[in-house]
């Protein structure tokens, strides 16, 4: 087993629920936590059966919510500036960092949505909507449609890993790292159910408003 692997789930196993939210909640944050790995040893322990599915993906949804939410809030209340300041932490070019911004800026909710799917744009999705004065309910919408659909795909992988399937994940994993197009592919297709679904459900809302 990998050395770091091993460190997180010792830290996981002692601290527990704790531990996970607390390094998913700082990984958001944008800080050079193991975040991913953090939510595979917990779907690992969770096959172990030292924790609970139910409660490892609240903690896990919870804190990411959470951890975007207030790179938001910091993003709003100190502007470009800060996001400047996270982009040279992460060691982003100014042409990446200038692209990102473009692509929150044109996409708004979907953007952030998509973020939660791509390396390097996750953690720094909070704070460029804040600076960019998205609207707050809608990066609620879209941060918490990104951590449902994120954090069990992590947890899962690490589940899988427990019933044998470890062989076929990580392979599987590294190749969608390494083609980020897959992932995207996969996020756009879930963001368009999503918008799909939404614009049905406002039709039948004027419908049946329209009926009364």
């Amino acid at each position: 087993m990998d050395a770091t692997v091993e460190s997180v789930q010792l830290f996981v196993s002692h601290w527990g629920y704790l531990g996970i939210l607390v390094f998913v909640l700082l990984g958001n944050l944008g800080l050079p936590v193991p975040e991913e790995t953090v939510l595979w040893v917990a779907g690992y322990l969770v096959w172990q059966r030292g924790f609970q599915l139910p409660l490892v993906l609240l903690v896990g949804i919870v804190s990411a919510v959470a951890g975007d939410s207030l790179g938001y809030w910091v993003g709003r209340r100190y502007g470009q500036p800060v996001v400047a300041r996270y982009g040279l932490w992460a060691h982003l070019t100014p042409p990446r960092l200038e692209t990102m911004r473009r692509f929150v800026l044109r996409y708004g909710p979907f953007a952030v949505f998509l973020a939660r799917f791509v390396i390097g744009l996750r953690f720094l999705a909070g704070p460029l909507a804040g600076s960019l004065d998205l609207p707050w309910r809608s990066f609620l919408i879209a941060n918490v449609l990104g951590a449902l659909v994120y954090v069990p795909i992590m947890v899962g992988m690490g589940y899988a890993v427990g019933v044998g399937l470890g062989g076929y994940v990580e392979p599987i994993w590294q190749a969608a790292v390494g083609a980020q197009q897959s992932i995207l592919l996969g996020a756009v297709l879930l963001g368009l159910f999503f918008l799909g679904y939404r614009a049905l459900q406002r039709h039948w809302k004027r419908g049946a408003s329209e009926a009364v």
